[in-house]
């Protein structure tokens, strides 16, 4: 590389590295968070540990609620890289370096570099963006997915006619319906396509524009990206009668995707949710939609074929997800790297206006006071900062911990505010992006990661019942499992607590100087010896019991109300 090519694009090149730095800060600092990392993490170290990938397990039943893709690719990152610390967050990071990518390649070729550059800093800034690639969630690798197919979708629509595109596109969306069950949903580009054409059908295209016979290639594409994991699930289902087997088969297929869609049983929120998620999690670029809606408006009318497919998708995935009773944010993510495209090429000439400026400088110098306000009531050990803690049972010593980093971050966006103004708002934005997710990986996470993970409740629960103790668990939760310092019985996840007495009282009769039982608070059984009952410490908004084996009543035969069952937490 030389000199000149160094000089040349220096600061594009400061910029990758930036974004690149931001993203793999902290990463091997902390452990699985809930509610979703661990049970990928425990699913993923199962099939690592029992050499079987087809079916993930969470303890010792199979794990329903999601394909396996992502925790294959978990495991693969183990194989890869070792520790889990470190390989639980690499698909994620990849993911997401890939759809900066595909961000910025896609702008290119609809407009030009310099729109690619911009809409690669629009979505480094937005907050769900990092959120998503610094967590092991699925989320990040389906946008991933997901921004794969509309590239080679739009190629083949917009560009010219490209098969190879239109491959790639179907099998991308087919892989991504069997990680999460909405990878499907860049095929619905194709009805804004064929709106657009019939609107735009008096207007002159280039002879090798895409042409509905064409996309019949996207058929056996899609099912050959399905293939990967229906495939072998198929001829396990054909070989295998196992009742288990096609239970988990009906769950998987059935249950969490149509039924889970439109009948949801969890996470229901009123058809408007997903405006306040795009005001909050969509900061700092949330605050330009009000400029840019009619600015897009108004390309819509003059039959730009680029705005008609990137809006038109993004609309019908909110229309879709909007129609359903259950809501997360997570679940219109896949819209922003398109909504982010679709803004470029009008952020240069709307941040040349001083009201959108402002809004900027405004964001920050809000979240630079947040910032030097929480870091002085930790630093003061006010009665505000200890409370906070209390609530989570955190101790004291994170005080100083904490407020260093939050206050070090409010000064620094200070000093960014008084030095860059208003005139530079827009890389203002995305140095707070890059600050913000330095001090969510090195300072925030590490520090919080003993509470947050349940390694610290359960580095407790090791040194209280000694090393030669057997430790049993009932109505667990998957990060007291994975942070287990030995081998644990445990009596199913998802049964009913009181079938789950029924095999742990025996099995602690059969050894009570040597078992121990970690149990949640609210799913103790009236058998046991209340006095010899340790209360261990919460974690999680949970609390936690452990009870040595003879605290078990043998004579004993009160059950538990029939409404007390294992609760899990969906993702």
């Amino acid at each position: 590389m030389s000199d000149a090519f160094l000089l040349r694009h220096r600061w594009r090149i400061l910029v990758c590295v930036g974004i690149v730095l931001a993203l793999l800060a902290g990463m091997g600092l902390r452990q699985p968070s809930p509610p979703d990392e661990p049970r990928f993490v425990l699913a993923a170290r199962a099939m690592v540990d029992s050499g079987n990938w087809l079916l993930p397990h969470r303890g010792g039943e199979l794990y329903a609620e999601k394909p396996p893709v992502f925790m294959w690719m978990q495991a693969v990152s183990h194989t890869v890289f070792g520790g889990w610390n470190l390989a639980f967050l690499v698909p994620s990071l990849l993911a997401g370096l890939l759809t900066l990518w595909l961000t910025w390649d896609l702008a290119r070729r609809l407009w030009n570099r310099r729109v690619a550059w911009w809409a690669v800093l629009a979505l480094f800034s937005c907050l769900q963006f990092g959120l998503m690639a610094k967590r092991a969630q699925i989320d990040m690798v389906l946008v991933a997915m997901t921004t794969l197919a509309m590239w080679g979708l739009l190629r083949h629509l917009l560009e010219r006619r490209n098969v190879g595109a239109l491959w790639l596109a179907g099998f991308a969306a087919g892989l991504g319906t069997v990680t999460k069950g909405v990878g499907f949903l860049p095929l619905l580009v194709l009805l804004p396509w064929a709106l657009w054409r019939w609107r735009s059908r008096d207007q002159a295209r280039p002879a090798d524009t895409a042409s509905a016979r064409s996309l019949w290639w996207l058929v056996p594409a899609f099912l050959l990206g399905t293939a990967v994991w229906l495939a072998p699930l198929g001829i396990a289902l054909l070989n295998d009668p196992e009742p288990s087997l096609q239970a988990y088969a009906r769950e998987l297929l059935f249950k969490q995707t149509g039924t889970r869609y439109a009948n949801a049983w969890h996470h229901v929120q009123p058809a408007w949710y997903y405006l306040q998620v795009m005001v909050t999690l969509w900061l700092p670029g949330s605050l330009l939609l009000p400029a840019l809606l009619p600015a897009w408006w108004r390309r819509l009318k003059r039959l730009d074929g680029r705005y008609w497919l990137l809006l038109g998708w993004s609309l019908l995935v909110l229309v879709f997800f909007s129609a359903s009773p259950g809501k997360r944010e997570v679940y219109i993510f896949p819209m922003l790297p398109l909504l982010c495209v679709a803004a470029a090429p009008l952020l240069p000439g709307l941040l040349r206006k001083a009201g959108a400026r402002w809004l900027l400088l405004a964001y920050v110098a809000l979240l630079a006071l947040a910032a030097l306000y929480i870091g002085t009531q930790l630093l003061s050990g006010s009665a505000w900062a200890h409370a906070q803690l209390a609530r989570r049972e955190m101790p004291d010593s994170l005080l100083p911990v904490l407020g260093s980093w939050m206050l070090g971050f409010g000064v620094v966006l200070v000093g960014l505010v008084a030095s860059l103004r208003q005139r530079r708002a827009g890389a203002l934005a995305v140095l707070t992006a890059f600050l913000l997710w330095n001090l969510y990986g090195w300072g925030l996470m590490p520090a919080l990661d003993p509470y947050s993970s349940a390694s610290a409740l359960m580095q407790r629960v090791g040194q209280r019942i000694g090393p030669q103790a057997e430790l049993g668990m009932l109505a667990w939760r998957e990060q007291n499992l994975l942070q287990a310092d030995r081998k644990v019985t445990e009596f199913g996840f998802k049964r009913p607590w009181d079938e789950q007495w029924q095999d742990a009282g025996p099995w602690l009769a059969q050894a009570p100087r040597a078992r121990w039982l970690l149990v949640l608070d609210q799913a103790m059984s009236p058998c046991v010896d209340r006095s010899q009952v340790i209360d261990i410490g919460s974690s999680n908004r949970n609390r936690w019991q452990l009870l040595p084996g003879t605290a078990w009543r043998t004579d004993c035969h009160s059950h538990l109300q029939g409404a007390a069952a294992s609760e899990d937490e969906q993702d």
